[in-house]
């Protein structure tokens, strides 16, 4: 057998009408001895059959129509999908909220001013007071922060002031003004205490959706671990309202840091007052600060500084790798 041919089998019919197989050779076509620019073209268009890159015109018809029919159907089934995602979601209120939701019941603490490179793991404020250009830059991260809170709210009248007695009232928001004398050294106008060696750190409460804090506001049962100078502070409230807050406490992590950090002074009050709770995403929503007043840290030595809040429902961890209810930071002056 010629290795150039093949054997093709047909079925017939003989004249008595009974089926009989008939046997024919194809034979190969002659090999075209075409040069390596010829065979291009011939794969962009071959005359022969009138084919362009393997596809005669009516077959790239063909596939064309079933590729815009195929993605149109993924594209009707894609909407659908995202329709049907929408309907089950509020922009307004989460799904999952409190225990159900990934973030939990615990509230996180974070500070401000941060480094520019906290993200990687740096948490030292390093500022050097006597240098106009270092002091300046901290100015302008606070600054920058604190925008929001200064900017009129973007619907008139959103925003009132709110006290332990007069809460805010359906359709607004308490303010937190942060230019008032109750803020003290810690002001844009005295620039936060940077230029005198004395900075003010501020520490804000992260939000989550509808968590109501449950209080230490019974003199008679607080912590055994909380700090004596918050117990006496608590103790000397006459106005029961003001019990309602989320209590703040601030140290140094280590003896030495104990003994470099110096006075403190915290600003409004030493807490979140209970008035700005539940969160539940109201427009305009203000989250209240606290200013930490180090008046006289030492100089030229690294300060590691913990925070951390105390309420009922707020669990606690120093943990590096799971902190929980409190905030690291370092300060150093040179």
């Amino acid at each position: 057998m010629s290795k150039s041919g093949q054997l093709a089998k047909k079925v017939g019919r003989n004249a008595g009408g009974q089926s009989e197989n008939t046997y024919e050779w194809e034979f190969a076509k002659p090999k075209e001895n075409l040069t390596t620019g010829e065979k291009f073209k011939r794969a962009i268009y071959d005359p022969s059959d009138g084919s362009y890159l393997g596809r005669t015109p009516i077959m790239w018809l063909k596939l064309m129509i079933f590729y815009i029919i195929f993605y149109l159907i993924l594209a009707i089934l894609f909407m659908i999908c995202i329709y049907g995602l929408l309907l089950s979601t509020n922009e307004k209120y989460p799904t999952y909220t409190l225990g159900s939701s990934l973030i939990g019941t615990n509230p996180g603490l974070g500070f401000r001013p941060m480094p520019d490179n906290f993200l990687e793991g740096n948490a030292v404020i390093w500022m050097i007071p006597s240098n106009k250009t270092n002091v300046d830059s901290w100015v302008a991260s606070m600054d920058d922060y604190l925008t929001v809170y200064k900017s009129p709210p973007t619907k008139k009248g959103a925003r009132q002031m709110c006290d332990y007695d007069s809460p805010a009232t359906e359709g607004k928001v308490c303010n937190v003004d942060v230019d008032s004398s109750d803020w003290g050294m810690c002001t844009s106008a005295h620039k936060y205490g940077f230029a005198k060696s004395s900075p003010c750190v501020f520490i804000k409460l992260n939000r989550i959706y509808g968590w109501v804090p449950e209080y230490y506001n019974n003199t008679n049962d607080l912590p055994a671990e909380m700090p004596d100078d918050l117990k006496t502070y608590i103790k000397k409230i006459k106005d029961v309202n003001m019990l309602n807050t989320v209590w703040i406490s601030c140290h140094g992590e280590t003896p030495t840091d104990k003994e470099n950090i110096g006075p403190m002074e915290m600003y409004p009050v030493r807490g979140f007052p209970g008035y700005y709770y539940p969160f539940t995403n109201q427009d305009g929503y203000l989250s209240p600060l606290v200013a930490i007043h180090f008046r006289r840290p030492a100089m030229h030595s690294l300060i590691a500084v913990e925070c951390r809040i105390w309420a009922k429902n707020a669990q606690y961890s120093k943990a590096a790798n799971d902190r929980q209810g409190s905030v690291h930071f370092e300060l150093l002056l040179d």
